[in-house]
């Protein structure tokens, strides 16, 4: 028997070609005998597959801040299953310190949604985000970060800070997962530092 270890979307197909239902289950350890036995063609998608998809969102816009010679940091904000908002990093094209992917993506979801509050929505985003950031997830009750590549010298959420640890005082958790399509997310940052270097010595 087949065990999924984690949340899955679970599609019911007939004859192989158009779904008839759809439907998340949150719960652990869900197996292929609880599905109906009658329903020859059930294909389970784990959810690590959402997660590349939104990954692969997040680091369409760090490719889009690598063009700009900016640090290519990328990030999308996820709503019922759907990209709500895209950013970038415009820290240098806008000489603006708080222009980070995140500030910016936060800002976005708060203006389209016309309120502060993103509670139902999650985080995809290609760098562990940084203190300021890390903040302003907080404040905007943010429900889930997903980060690809750790931050080892800056690194708020759990390299080098908690900043979503409650017991710092505020009042909202934000859960967190960490190193979702790691190598492709640290690829890109190592090859943008790579050419920065280089061009430093030509100066």
């Amino acid at each position: 028997m087949l065990h999924e270890r984690h949340p899955c979307f679970v599609f019911r197909f007939m004859n192989g070609r158009f779904p008839l239902f759809c439907f998340e289950t949150r719960f652990w350890g869900i197996t292929l005998g609880d599905l109906s036995p009658e329903d020859s063609h059930v294909i389970i998608t784990a959810m690590e597959d959402q997660h590349r998809k939104f990954m692969k969102a997040a680091l369409k816009e760090a490719q889009k801040a690598y063009e700009k010679k900016e640090c290519p940091i990328g990030c999308v904000i996820v709503k019922d299953g759907k990209v709500f908002v895209r950013a970038h990093n415009l820290k240098l094209t806008k000489s603006n310190a708080l222009m980070h992917a995140e500030v910016i993506a936060i800002d976005k979801a708060c203006k389209k949604l016309g309120d502060w509050r993103l509670n139902d929505m999650d985080m995809y985003v290609t760098l562990e985000p940084c203190t300021m950031c890390s903040g302003a997830i907080v404040q905007s009750r943010i429900r889930k970060v997903y980060f690809g590549a750790y931050e080892p010298k800056s690194g708020a959420v759990c390299s080098c800070n908690d900043i979503f640890n409650v017991e710092h005082g505020h009042n909202h958790h934000v859960e967190f997962e960490g190193g979702v399509m790691e190598e492709e997310c640290s690829e890109l940052m190592l090859q943008f530092f790579k050419e920065m270097r280089e061009r430093n010595k030509l100066k």
